[in-house]
């Protein structure tokens, strides 16, 4: 402990007394102010009359603050009390001094702002003491957001902790997800940079399932297995890409490692006669599925609003397409085995 410097002469007594608080309130902290409350303002349900105590609002007019900031005094003793660690209201009397826990322990119980009764305040301090902070600082930033938009705006490490912190809490907040993904939509800017991260998410994807199960889709889209020496290359690619930092752009690498595999995917088929057979076919298949569902949707239910819509381009290209499917019945049937 510090030794008390030497005095010139004698002190003031209005100084000393604000010493001698002073050293009160520095080893306390706020348990010198609670004491005063507690000791002071008569407990609910007792009766005027039984004790010299007076009201939370008395108590509050004479000291020309708030009732709600003298109940928040009240409340944190009564929470310490409840813990053992100070006396109970119905023990202290006006005037009365007791020993009072260190000033390290008074922020554990008293909650500084109206916010923390709340649910949303209960809910901050909650995940505050999970990050283990204290929920004070929490309750400070979440009554303050252009404060705290401007740290995201002027700092990037604040940004980055904005995010994380928007992601985690977005995978239990549907409608924060939904509200999101509409910001985006309406943004360009935004908009382009999730598309170029899907579809490098989707390379990527594409390269680890050759890894992970051995297989592959080819350009027409049927499954096989991949040979040992385009699952190795896959390997490869993706070992580099899972070695990037988390700040790292993927999308060169993921292009990189996509039109690789998709080369040796397309020169695998080739070699194989019977692949390539069966990846003519499955194409041509694909194909007619989507020319059909195109003309299904091109068949007129209102054969009477024809004339309304009618240009001469459209029997034309109606005609091609017939000429062009008229052709190609005749070749397939000319490849029929006979009966």
């Amino acid at each position: 402990m510090d030794e008390p410097a030497a005095s010139d002469g004698p002190v003031d007594e209005r100084v000393s007394r604000d010493a001698r608080e002073f050293g009160v309130y520095a080893r306390t902290g706020g348990w010198a102010f609670a004491l005063k409350v507690a000791r002071s303002v008569r407990p609910g349900g007792q009766a005027a009359g039984e004790t010299p105590k007076i009201s939370a609002r008395e108590f509050a007019g004479l000291a020309g603050c708030s009732a709600e900031r003298v109940m928040r005094y009240y409340k944190a003793w009564d929470r310490a009390a409840d813990d053992g660690l100070v006396p109970h209201f119905e023990v202290l009397a006006p005037g009365q001094d007791v020993d009072l826990p260190d000033s390290d322990a008074w922020l554990t119980y008293y909650a500084s702002r109206s916010s923390a009764a709340s649910e949303r305040g209960t809910a901050i301090t909650a995940a505050a003491e999970a990050e283990g902070i204290r929920p004070t600082k929490a309750l400070e930033v979440a009554e303050n957001p252009t404060a705290l938009r401007a740290a995201i705006l002027a700092d990037p490490s604040t940004a980055q902790a904005a995010r994380s912190a928007l992601l985690d809490r977005l995978k239990e907040d549907p409608a924060l997800q939904t509200e999101l993904a509409r910001d985006i939509a309406r943004t360009d800017d935004l908009k382009k940079a999730v598309a170029t991260e899907t579809r490098a998410a989707d390379r990527i994807g594409y390269v680890r399932q050759i890894v992970e199960n051995g297989q592959v889709k080819t350009p027409a889209g049927q499954t096989i297995d991949a040979p040992a020496a385009l699952r190795a290359e896959a390997e490869r690619h993706l070992s580099l890409i899972d070695e990037l930092d988390e700040d790292e752009e993927a999308g060169q690498w993921a292009t990189e490692a996509y039109d690789t595999v998709r080369s040796l995917v397309v020169q695998t088929v080739e070699a194989d006669p019977e692949l390539r057979v069966q990846e003519r076919r499955t194409k041509f298949y694909s194909s007619l599925q989507r020319a059909t569902k195109v003309f299904e949707e091109l068949t007129f239910d209102d054969v009477e609003g024809i004339d309304d819509i009618y240009e001469d381009d459209m029997l034309q290209r109606l005609e091609e397409l017939q000429a062009a499917i008229s052709t190609c019945i005749t070749n397939l049937r000319k490849a029929a085995p006979a009966s």
